[in-house]
C-alpha cells in the first residue's frame, strides 16, 4: 500500500521502522521542531529523524486545515493514512482522502483512556492491563471503532517500558490490520460511550510525591514518570528526582520502625530509605539529586545527617 504515516515521538518512530519494511510510506508528517531536554536548542521529532535518514519527505506543517497544505497531501495519493502519537487532529477533508481511510495506533484498551496520556493514565489508576487499539479516526478525540486490540499486564513495568512494548504490539496490529483491510476483511468495533475515561496531558508537577498521598499512589506516580515529567521530592533539605520506588510490603510493616513511621518523615530503617505517607510507606530505591548522577537510595543518605532520627521530606514544586 501507499501509506502516509503520521506521528511524532519515539514510541511511532519504532511503528514507522516496520511499516517502512512492508509497505511503500511515501512521506511522513510529523510536529515542527521543538526543544527537547534542556539543551534550550530546537530538536527534530524521533519521526522525523527516522524518515529523513531512509530518504522519505518529512513535512512539519502546524496545521492541515489549510487548502494548501491539503492539496500537498493529496499528491501524494495515500491508499491509508497510518497515524500514531501524532499530536494533532485530522480535519474530514484529511480523514476522507484516503481509500482506506485514517488508521491509529492508540495506546489504550478504547474506549478505556481516550486522550493524550494513556499509559500514565493506566499506571496512576492502578490499571492491571494495558494495551493498544487500531482505531479508524473521525473528527472527534479517539471517538472512532476500533478493529484489533493487544494487550499486556502493567505489574511493575515504568512508564519507559510499557511504551516500548505497546509500541511494539500497535506496529504488529497496524500490520495486521492493513492486511485485513486489503483484503477487505476488517471488522469494526464501535466503542461503548458507557465505559469510556479521559486521558488529559500530565500536568507540571503532577507526578511528584507528596506525604498527603498514600505509598501506593506515590509509588505509581513513580512508575508513571519519565523525563518530559520526572517524579520529585525534598528529603532532609535536598530535592531529588525519584527513578525507583515501592510500597512497604507487609513484611517491611511488620518491623515497628517502619509501620510508625510518621507522615512526612524520612528515616534509614535496616540500610534502607523509607518515606512515611498518609497511608503506608515508600520505600526509595534509586534516585537522582540535582546536580547529580543517579545512585541508589543507600549512598544517597550518606549524604545526609540525621536520618536515622528521621528526617522531614515533602513534595517538589521545582
Amino acid at each position: 500500500m501507499r501509506v502516509v504515516f503520521m506521528g511524532t515521538p519515539s514510541f511511532s518512530a519504532s511503528i514507522l521502522e516496520d511499516l517502512i519494511e512492508h509497505h511503500e510510506v511515501v512521506a511522513v508528517y510529523t510536529r515542527p521542531d521543538a526543544v527537547r531536554g534542556r539543551g534550550g536548542s530546537l530538536v527534530a521529532s524521533p519521526v522525523k529523524q527516522l524518515a529523513m535518514s531512509v530518504g522519505i519527505p518529512v513535512h512539519t506543517p502546524k496545521t492541515l486545515r489549510s487548502d494548501e497544505e491539503f492539496a500537498v497531501l493529496s499528491e501524494y495519493k495515500p491508499d491509508v493514512i497510518c497515524v500514531a502519537a501524532y499530536g494533532m487532529l485530522l480535519p474530514k477533508p484529511v480523514l476522507d482522502l484516503p481509500q482506506f481511510g485514517c488508521l491509529n495506533v492508540h495506546a489504550s484498551l478504547l474506549p478505556r483512556w481516550r486522550g493524550a496520556a494513556p499509559i500514565e493514565r493506566a499506571i496512576l489508576s492502578g490499571d492491571e492491563q494495558a494495551g493498544v487499539c487500531i482505531m479508524r479516526m473521525e473528527e472527534g478525540m479517539d471517538t472512532g471503532d476500533y478493529c484489533i486490540c493487544r494487550a499486556t499486564d502493567v505489574a511493575d513495568k515504568s512508564s519507559a517500558y510499557l511504551t516500548d512494548e505497546l509500541s511494539l504490539l500497535g506496529s504488529r496490529a497496524l500490520l495486521t490490520a492493513l492486511e485485513l483491510a486489503a483484503e477487505d476483511a476488517l471488522s469494526w468495533v464501535p466503542q461503548d460511550e458507557a465505559f469510556v475515561t479521559l486521558a488529559p496531558k500530565i500536568a507540571k508537577g503532577e507526578l511528584n510525591l507528596d506525604p498527603d498521598k498514600s505509598s501506593v499512589q506515590n509509588a505509581r506516580c513513580v512508575q508513571a514518570s519519565g523525563e518530559a515529567h520526572p517524579s520529585r521530592c525534598c528529603i532532609g533539605g535536598k530535592t531529588v528526582t525519584v527513578l525507583l520506588a515501592r510500597p512497604a510490603s507487609n513484611e517491611d510493616l511488620d518491623i515497628e520502625e517502619v509501620r510508625i513511621l510518621p507522615k512526612g518523615e524520612a528515616r534509614m530503617i535496616r540500610k534502607r530509605l523509607f518515606l512515611g505517607c498518609a497511608e503506608g510507606c515508600l520505600e526509595i530505591l534509586e534516585v537522582k539529586p540535582d546536580g547529580k548522577k543517579a545512585m541508589d537510595a543507600k549512598a544517597f543518605a550518606a549524604g545526609l545527617q540525621q536520618l536515622k532520627s528521621g528526617l522531614e521530606w515533602s513534595g517538589s514544586n521545582v
